[in-house]
């Protein structure tokens, strides 16, 4: 890899803006906000609207599309059997 072209890559906290869900990953996104860590260390906070505590399919609440395939929306539309 040439030096000098790309981005730092370092550990961020993530924070879910709907849950209040933080997790520590790593990104080359930045941050002015800080937190403390569990560990002691401070990271930037990276706000995000959904991760896997806000989003329904890991919730459970996620609704299942019982229409069928296409020939069962066919069958469907055209009253066929």
């Amino acid at each position: 890899m040439k030096n000098g072209i790309h981005p730092e890559y370092k550990k961020v906290v993530f924070l879910d803006s709907s849950t209040g869900f933080k997790f520590l990953g790593g990104s080359t996104k930045t941050s002015d906000e800080t937190i403390e860590w569990e560990d002691g260390n401070t990271y930037p906070v990276i706000r995000v609207e959904i991760s896997s505590s806000s989003h329904p399919f890991y919730t459970g609440k996620q609704k299942a599309d019982k229409a069928g395939g296409r020939v069962d929306r066919f069958k469907k539309k055209y009253n066929l059997k």
